[in-house]
């Protein structure tokens, strides 16, 4: 058994020191999350208006935006003052990740979308949502090893 300590009480009360690069890599991920918005505008439009349609176009690209914009390695899993495990965001409100998670289950009813366009936009929200969680769970692993970096990477690779 691999014990662990976390910070108790509420992030605000831990001392939080920038890693080094991580104003770099988070610039990156900002950068990254707009490159990725961009190509979802640019995607078909729905032949006919509805709902999934409307979402793809404006909401869905704007949540990735702002969860690239927003990741905060200082929103990391904790143990509570009442020794309760908290779960961090990694600055990613809990809207935000409702619309990335909603991505594999909203696409199937994109059907003017190719089958690899479908699957490039689950990548981004993925890839998304696992560099907020990513940075949650082990921020100095993923800033200075380059592990967001890779995920930027990634994220590229799935929209060329």
């Amino acid at each position: 058994m691999t014990i662990s300590l976390l910070p108790a009480g509420p992030p605000d009360d831990v001392p939080y020191e920038l890693w080094e690069g991580e104003e770099e890599a988070l610039a990156a991920a900002a950068a990254a999350g707009h490159r990725a918005a961009e190509w979802i505008r640019l995607l078909p439009g729905a032949p006919s208006p509805c709902p999934v349609g409307a979402w793809l176009a404006g909401e869905l690209p704007q949540a990735i935006e702002t969860a690239t914009s927003s990741l905060d390695p200082g929103d990391l899993d904790r143990i509570s003052p009442e020794g309760v495990m908290v779960d961090g965001t990694g600055g990613v409100d809990k809207e935000i990740r409702s619309s990335l998670a909603a991505v594999p289950c909203a696409v199937q009813d994109a059907r003017w979308l190719t089958p690899d366009q479908q699957i490039q936009l689950v990548a981004v929200a993925s890839l998304v949502t696992g560099a907020a969680r990513l940075l949650a769970e082990d921020r100095g692993t993923a800033i200075t090893t380059g592990e967001l970096s890779r995920i930027w990477a990634l994220l590229d690779h799935a929209i060329a």
